[in-house]
């Protein structure tokens, strides 16, 4: 189980990282959003190109970020049955849908979406909008994005398997010390 937590350590790295580094894109959609509406409002000057980088932005920070959404466990939660339930109860809802809806999904997607991404990239794809981008960035966002919920969904797995063999402090709840710092320190409850 060591090697298991060590690699969902690694994948909730990854997703962090690619969380902050997504943060700046907000600001760049902003930008571009806010420069493209004064251009057309008081120039009457108008792009293509502009509205659909402002989408691809759009996308990559929705999709981008689903792994990060998930491992800081902000994802939309309807909570009628599990809020009523143990701890150890709501960790085994959360095993089962990982593994019998998130997963498949995630993994699924990942799959069907690549050769869509591929044939973007090979055919060197163009928007159709006079002046529009290349379409093959926006289609790589596709499985890469779920390519890192599936990741996410794994190490939330791993973790909350753990959390049922005492192994780790409860995943869900905020800590004073990081889990994660809590783990490599071999502690079972964070000081």
């Amino acid at each position: 189980m060591n090697f298991l937590l060590s690699l969902s350590r690694l994948i909730d790295a990854l997703n962090e990282r690619i969380g902050k580094l997504v943060y700046w894109l907000v600001l760049v959609m902003v930008l571009v959003s806010s420069g493209n509406a004064m251009s057309r409002y008081s120039l009457s000057i108008a792009s293509n190109a502009w509205l659909e980088l402002q989408w691809y932005l759009f996308a990559a920070v929705f999709l981008l970020c689903s792994g990060y959404t998930l491992r800081h466990n902000e994802h939309i939660r309807i909570d009628v049955i599990s809020g009523r339930l143990s701890r150890r109860g709501q960790m085994w809802i959360d095993i089962f849908g990982t593994l019998f809806f998130l997963l498949p999904m995630a993994a699924y997607i990942t799959w069907l979406s690549w050769p869509i991404f591929m044939n973007a990239w090979n055919s060197n794809e163009i928007s159709g909008s006079a002046g529009g981008l290349i379409r093959w960035p926006a289609r790589a966002l596709v499985p890469a994005g779920f390519c890192l919920l599936t990741l996410q969904g794994l190490s939330e797995l791993i973790k909350r398997i753990a959390f049922l063999q005492g192994l780790i402090p409860d995943p869900l709840e905020k800590h004073d010390v990081p889990m994660e710092l809590a783990i490599a320190r071999g502690e079972e409850e964070p000081k």
